[in-house]
């Protein structure tokens, strides 16, 4: 049950009541109110705004609950309860505060006649274009049940695939805090005392990379918040610059063309394509349709770029396979099996298949590179340690051997 805050007039005092309902959502709050011979005149959700500004942006409705809701109303409506019913069950098994709002409100929706598509469609931002299609075809085609399982099955394999590549990056991201740590360490701590040493002789001849390294000892010492602030700029200029349309274009660049990284996310993305595509098709989406929605569904610009490209041929009459071929955001293989599925009358099976093979070079390129990036850190690390003791201790042997100092 949800909390609403709401003002009401009483039509006997005259007066104006403001108080507090519990309800499902808020049709049932008004007419709680009215049964209490009040008229309602303002219904607001106890935190709403709050609430609102979390489930805008996902922080608290994670692709777990999501999944989670799919299969439940699946297995409802498979038992033949009537939709609203089955919305009505799932709501009071959901866990995340944000959510059952969200399901109220599609349940206020649905109850007004709006279909379940056309009510999610308004929460774009939990309910993306592959759930919203999915849902729009299963209610089309009477299979309703069958879609939303589908909806789980795609987004626990897009989940599994993004898990393990940010799992894949937590090792070099700890290793790099590690480098810089170390480094702040030893221009903070180390280098002030081992600079006592140095001055005793004013005559000693110290190396270039002792003289920058004391020189930026003192600068981090003594400007230490310029420091913070300038690191704390740049990471917020570039998340902004990020979001823009060119700088998401040069960071979406990135992800597919600098190795190792680019055939890592470029098998993500076509396994991405396939796995939606098959999950479209087979729901009976149109053709152009599932283009559209599988555009949005790879999260790059360029792979986005090149299908629509490939919808415009398809829209003229040219096969997806010739559309798509030496396209060079696009592996050969996946033309190759979507020709085969045209061919043969499956090409949802095809595009399933594919996105099999390509979830398990994911896998393997995951593995690979974290294979290779161990050694590679290590030799950094050990790399970034020679150049500071070798700052550190190359004057001790410089003054030694000119006989300033004698052990």
């Amino acid at each position: 049950m949800l909390t609403f805050n709401y003002v009401a007039h009483n039509a006997k005092t005259g007066e104006r009541v403001k108080a507090k309902v519990e309800a499902e959502n808020e049709q049932a709050a008004a007419k709680l109110i009215r049964q209490q011979g009040l008229t309602p005149l303002d219904i607001k959700m106890e935190g709403s705004g709050q609430l609102s500004g979390i489930t805008k942006h996902f922080k608290r409705i994670s692709s777990k609950d999501k999944v989670l809701f799919s299969r439940q109303m699946s297995t409802l409506i498979n038992a033949g309860l009537p939709l609203v019913q089955s919305l009505h069950s799932v709501v009071d098994q959901t866990q995340s505060r944000p959510f059952k709002i969200v399901i109220n409100q599609l349940i206020t929706e649905v109850e007004g006649g709006s279909a379940l598509s056309v009510a999610m469609a308004k929460h774009g931002d939990v309910f993306n274009q592959v759930f919203v299609s999915l849902v729009a075809a299963g209610e089309a085609s009477g299979t309703l049940d069958t879609a939303l399982e589908r909806i789980a099955i795609q987004q626990e394999k897009d989940a599994d695939i993004v898990s393990k590549i940010r799992s894949a990056m937590i090792y070099p991201i700890l290793v790099l805090l590690v480098m810089l740590l170390v480094v702040a360490f030893m221009l903070v701590k180390v280098l002030p005392q081992v600079q006592m040493l140095y001055t005793a002789f004013p005559g000693a001849n110290l190396p270039v990379e002792t003289r920058i390294l004391l020189s930026t000892s003192h600068f981090v010492i003594k400007y230490w918040w310029i420091v913070i602030l300038v690191a704390v700029v740049l990471v917020f200029a570039g998340t902004r610059y990020a979001r823009t349309a060119m700088g998401r274009r040069i960071y979406d660049t990135i992800k597919l063309r600098v190795p190792p990284i680019g055939t890592l996310f470029q098998k993500m993305y076509m396994a991405r394509f396939a796995r939606t595509g098959s999950t479209l098709v087979a729901a009976g989406v149109p053709l152009l349709q599932v283009l559209t929605v599988t555009s949005d569904a790879v999260s790059n610009v360029l792979v986005q770029d090149s299908i629509k490209k490939a919808a415009e041929k398809v829209k003229g009459g040219k096969a997806l396979s010739d559309s798509l071929q030496g396209d060079p955001n696009f592996l050969p293989l996946v033309p190759n099996m979507i020709h085969i599925g045209e061919e043969s009358g499956s090409l949802e099976k095809m595009m399933s298949k594919c996105a099999d093979y390509y979830e398990k070079e994911v896998d393997e390129t995951v593995q690979n590179i974290s294979t290779i990036i161990e050694p590679v850190m290590m030799v950094l690390l050990g790399i970034m340690a020679l150049i500071i003791v070798a700052a550190v201790l190359l004057p001790i042997y410089q003054l030694a051997g000119s006989g300033n100092i004698q052990f």
